[in-house]
């Protein structure tokens, strides 16, 4: 696959260059740039990031770093069972649990969430960090809810990390995956400020929160021209602007509702251990 000119393979991550360091020097170059094309194609272009992976692994399957990219984009792609066998493959290679709760979640997407929920409770959760058992967290929730047990997600979801006022990097799609959870059982008043919650969490846009708030708000967004091109608003007979209700806008144009008074219109989940 074409690699860009402005691809150099320095731009990856120290430890990784230092794993491909026992490849020969021309072939680490290759590796590194495929690697970074994954990085850089997952999130808009996770085919294509997947068809780099698999050059990254045909030229070096036994580094630990390939195995782990090729892992992630097969996981962006959906394909569960091939990111389950690669993620199985870093973790024998570097007896690392970091990649644990991605590996339960695989387990989910396979159609599986009660070994998702085994992985769960199994020792190794003890042994991820913070961010690591936040994640866990919510991949067992969400096994929960594939299973139709919605009262359980949420009671899986509250802890320590949700109730606390702080923001982590994970605060935000914690606080978002609980107020999904209200939401499913009809708790809307609830989810409605956990959802507010999310959005101030949500310095990132990591979720769409801000989104589903409005829709519970009842705000609905429209575009300003029509398919035509044309402004949809009509104009009074003397010339001036109208909003869709019929009202017309103040000599400031601002637009007033029918009082006169001024006003504006105001976001999981799936590989593990046999």
């Amino acid at each position: 696959m074409p690699i860009p000119e402005d691809v150099t393979g320095e731009e990856i991550d120290k430890d990784v260059r230092q794993e491909l360091q026992s490849l020969p020097k021309t072939l680490a170059e290759d590796v590194a740039k495929n690697l970074v094309m994954v990085a850089r194609l997952i999130d808009e272009d996770p085919e294509g990031a997947y068809g780099y992976s698999r050059v990254a692994l045909r030229l070096a399957s036994r580094v630990a770093a390939v195995r782990e990219a090729a892992g992630f984009a097969a996981y962006a792609s959906q394909k569960y069972g091939e990111a389950l066998a690669e993620f199985r493959a870093a973790r024998r290679m570097t007896g690392n649990v970091d990649l644990w709760p991605v590996m339960a979640d695989c387990e989910r997407g396979l159609g599986r969430p009660e070994k998702a929920l085994d992985m769960a409770g199994a020792p190794e959760v003890h042994k991820l960090d913070k961010a690591g058992q936040v994640e866990m967290r919510l991949v067992a929730a969400g096994a929960r809810r594939d299973m139709g047990q919605l009262e359980a997600a949420i009671v899986t979801l509250q802890s320590p990390e949700l109730a606390s006022g702080s923001v982590q990097p994970w605060t935000a799609r914690l606080r978002y995956a609980y107020a999904d959870a209200l939401l499913a059982v009809g708790r809307e008043s609830e989810a409605r400020e956990w959802f507010a919650k999310a959005v101030e969490a949500d310095r990132d846009g990591s979720t769409d929160a801000s989104d589903r708030l409005a829709e519970l708000d009842g705000v609905e967004f429209t575009d300003a021209l029509d398919e035509s091109g044309e402004n949809d608003n009509a104009k009074d007979e003397n010339g001036d602007a109208k909003n869709e209700n019929g009202d017309a806008k103040d000599e400031n144009g601002d637009a007033k509702d029918e009082n006169g008074v001024t006003g504006a219109s105001g976001d999981a989940d799936a590989a593990g251990e046999d």
